[in-house]
Order: structure tokens, then sequence, then C-alpha cells
């Protein structure tokens, strides 16, 4: 896993990092696993208006990447957007659930083991107008866990859609509620206003010990919160609420979803009260039932797994399976989170 630490305006930072790329001789496209066609260079177009409206700085970003790289700005845009799209995938496995002092997020991030010297954590802290963030990828800049300088954690899965829609996809909406949200109720908020491209779940949680599930697709969006009956949420690669199960399409190949999305609740139906931070890790790592234990022969693996321990403003990240590999404590300075509750 690389580790990226970006500071400026977000145009100066995608800049600089293109073009260092570029001078090591690295060629961003040449590592896209898929081939760039007209289908993916017409979505990207069609999804424009939407970065535009509801997230101008990634586009500030995305321009300085393609400038400091010396590619064309419309190719760039195209695999971006087209991510989680026409680009589906269904991996990953995440909960939020109530500690003794306040709320745990832990996410899975399952992905292509043929990549994942490419996977980084960063850390962004911007001079221009928006909250500074850590948070960790497989896709250049969009985010698929991480906790901003509020103390707002959020993670997603991915869901196979059954239709996509020009908008703002998942990897992109988790980075816009870094960069724009202080808390869950800022995230609810925005989600019901933003065009969604892509089908996903997106679990938040934040330092005041609020935590909640979204479901969402281009058709629809339902939210599940914890509550005083409801000490925990929790997603894989399907729709589960109520209301958003007609939207499920799954692939033939699932990743283990089901199997995944049952040892969880499995698991928090076993620990219905607080649980903890090593009983986090335990899950995590497979020992509660099947999470992360893939065959690597495959292909798939768990190629990261994080803890958010926000009651207590720890993040612990374990940059590989977690069967195999430790949790390590991310320092709080480089994390960068305010401690005050707000």
């Amino acid at each position: 896993m690389y580790h990226l630490r970006f500071k400026g305006t977000h145009y100066e930072i995608g800049y600089r990092w293109g073009a260092k790329l570029k001078i090591r001789g690295v060629k961003l496209l040449d590592n896209v696993p898929f081939p760039i066609n007209e289908e993916w260079l017409s979505f990207g177009k069609s999804c424009l208006p939407s970065y535009e409206e509801h997230f101008p700085e990634i586009l500030d970003e995305i321009y300085g990447i393609a400038d400091g790289q010396g590619i064309a700005r419309k190719s760039l845009l195209a695999v971006l957007f087209s991510m989680y799209c026409i680009i589906p995938s269904t991996n990953c496995s995440c909960f939020a659930a109530k500690s003794k002092n306040g709320v745990i997020l832990g996410r899975n991030s399952d992905f292509l083991t043929s990549i994942e010297k490419l996977y980084m954590n960063t850390q962004y802290k911007f001079t221009d107008s928006t909250y500074s963030f850590n948070a960790n990828t497989t896709a250049f800049v969009e985010m698929e866990d991480g906790i901003n300088e509020c103390g707002l954690a959020i993670g997603l899965t991915s869901v196979a859609p059954m239709e996509i829609s020009p908008g703002i996809n998942a990897g992109m909406m988790l980075r816009l509620f870094l960069e724009k949200c202080r808390n869950v109720e800022d995230v609810h908020k925005l989600i019901q206003k933003i065009p969604i491209a892509s089908s996903q779940t997106i679990i938040a949680s934040d330092v005041n010990g609020n935590a909640a599930l979204f479901e969402c697709s281009p058709m629809a969006i339902e939210a599940q919160s914890i509550n005083e009956d409801r000490a925990c949420v929790y997603a894989t690669n399907m729709f589960h609420l109520p209301n958003m199960k007609k939207y499920n399409k799954l692939p033939k190949d699932t990743w283990f979803a089901v199997e995944r999305y049952q040892t969880m609740q499995d698991f928090f139906l076993k620990n219905r009260g607080d649980i903890n931070v090593q009983q986090g890790k335990n899950l995590l790592s497979g020992q509660e039932g099947f999470l992360c234990q893939y065959d690597r022969k495959s292909g798939k693996d768990t190629v990261w797994s994080v803890i958010y321990d926000l009651g207590n403003n720890l993040y612990f990240r374990c940059e590989g399976n977690p069967s195999r590999k430790q949790f390590r404590e991310v320092t709080k300075a480089s994390l960068g989170v305010a401690n005050a509750k707000q």
C-alpha cells in the first residue's frame, strides 16, 4: 500500500501528483485493467454536469492530474466516472456498532490481488475550501473508507447495479461526504440531493455516537440508523432493507456476499451489547466465520482492513488480509481528527 500525503488546493494537489508520476515513468491510464472505449467516454461526459454542480473541487483535482500527466482530461474522467457503474464490482464488508464510549466502524476491502501494490492510503490537507481527511482507495482519487477532520468515518460496499444513471458514483460519493459533511446528519441530507450513478451501501458514523446505513441506487435510497433498539448496522454487496431488496441484481460471482453477511449477522446477534476494538478485529479477521478467507489463487483477497474507534479517537489499519497480518494503530497526529465532540 502506497502512503501519500497531499497539501494545497485541489488543482495543485492533482497537478503535482500527476507530474511526479510522469517523471517516474508511471502513466495512470496504463494501470487501468480494462480498455477505455466509447461507452466509457460517453458515460463520463453524461456525468460531468453532476460533478460541476455538486463537487467541482474533485474536477479541479482530476484536471490537475490529467494536466500533470499530459493526458486527455476526458479519458481520465471516463475511467473515474465509470467505476462502480459500467465496471461493476461486488466486494467488501462494512459495519458500525455501539461501543462503550461511542461507535466503532470497521471495514474489509476485498479486491483483485493483481493490482494490490497500487492501493493507497492518502492524507489530504486542503488550503481551498473543504474538510481534510485520511482515507484508503483502490481507485486513484475515489475513496472507499476514511475519516475526516471532524471525526466523520465512512465505508462503502459495492452492489451490482440493476441500472446506471448519469450522476456521482460510490467512490466519489464517499469522498464528497468526507470533504463536505461534519456528521451523519449532514450525510443524510446530502445523499438526498445528489444524483446517484451506481448502486452501493454507505455506512457513516461520527464522534457524537451516531451511525447509519444508506442503501442507495439511481432508483431509490433507504436509511437505517443505530438507536436504542438497534446497536449495529452492517452490509456486504446486496440490499437488505425492505424497500431496496427489489433492486438487487446479483452477478454469478458474488465474492461470497451472502456468506459474509451471514457471518456479521450471526456475530451481532450473539453480541447484542457494546462491542470493543478487539471484537471488531476478530470479526474482520475471520475468527467469527467467513469474512476474509479467500483463496488468493483465485485472484481475490482482502487487501486491507480498518477500524475507526470514534469514541476514543483511534484508527487501526491492517495492510493486507487481517487473517494473516496485524492491525497497527495510526497515530493521531497523522489522523488529524479534532478531539472535541460536536
